[in-house]
């Protein structure tokens, strides 16, 4: 049997990490980790155990983009061919975007092409000092189409003009600089940042959290006005009288951790 391509790790704090394992060509996915990813993202999404995410890389790099050999199959591929292919890693990215939890890119090394993808759609992104990152695609001829959306929400049209033009590897101070990345580290350091960023995450209600992420996605780009303003009044008032947000409340007040804190 081949090795597994994803290693999953659920722990009792309540946060899954999941290790991307194939460090011998720089955890480049194809066809195969693609499916697997969005499958397991999507059981994570559905376990009222789990409370966060933590995506990584196994070896010495977070993930190398498309590997080389699914590449060369799919320029055999039909265009019907490719077109379902492309929609699986469209599907994935979409899977990682939305998923309700929270999302923490572990970046222990190199994130290229669909591996920076993968870190525009995560929440929190914490990064080794030795990662680089970079839209890569039109030095293969391509364009970085799929992951495209997520990497412009994150960094803005402006510099993913830059990024996608150029294709060009950067550096991972500057993808803190540009808004891609939140906060970069030594390499030694890497695991206490996640470990701080967890228990910040861990102290917030669970549904609260949904929640919250709920929220961001549906105020980008509506205007302040009527509606939005009474859409925001009615969900923190559907809030404050559920369990969680009195429990919340009876735990600030008598000065004690909330149940649901680790």
């Amino acid at each position: 049997m081949s090795e597994p391509i994803l290693l999953t790790d659920r722990r009792p704090d309540g946060s899954a990490w999941i290790t991307l394992n194939r460090p011998q060509i720089h955890n480049a996915f194809d066809d195969r980790l693609i499916a697997e990813l969005a499958t397991e993202l999507t059981k994570l999404a559905a376990d009222a155990a789990v409370r966060a995410i933590v995506l990584t890389g196994s070896g010495k790099s977070f993930s190398a983009g498309a590997d080389l050999n699914w590449m060369r199959r799919t320029a055999s591929y039909t265009q019907a061919q490719n077109l379902a292919d492309a929609r699986a890693l469209a599907k994935l990215m979409a899977t990682l975007n939305e998923l309700p939890k929270p999302t923490i890119a572990r970046v222990n090394g190199p994130a290229l092409g669909g591996g920076t993808g993968l870190v525009a759609c995560c929440d929190i992104v914490v990064a080794s000092a030795e990662a680089v990152f970079g839209t890569t695609e039109v030095r293969l001829g391509l364009i970085p189409s799929v992951i495209g959306p997520y990497v412009l929400a994150a960094i803005g049209a402006r510099q993913s003009r830059r990024l996608m033009l150029t294709g060009e590897r950067i550096t991972a101070a500057e993808a803190a600089r540009i808004g891609l990345v939140h906060q970069v580290v030594e390499p030694g350091e890497l695991d206490g940042a996640i470990e701080t960023v967890l228990g910040h995450l861990l102290r917030g209600g669970p549904d609260a959290l949904v929640a919250a992420k709920r929220l961001i996605r549906d105020l980008v780009g509506r205007p302040i006005g009527h509606d939005l303003i009474a859409d925001t009044a009615e969900r923190i008032a559907a809030l404050r009288v559920t369990p969680e947000t009195r429990e919340g409340i009876a735990a600030f007040l008598a000065k004690r951790p909330a149940s649901w804190v680790p």
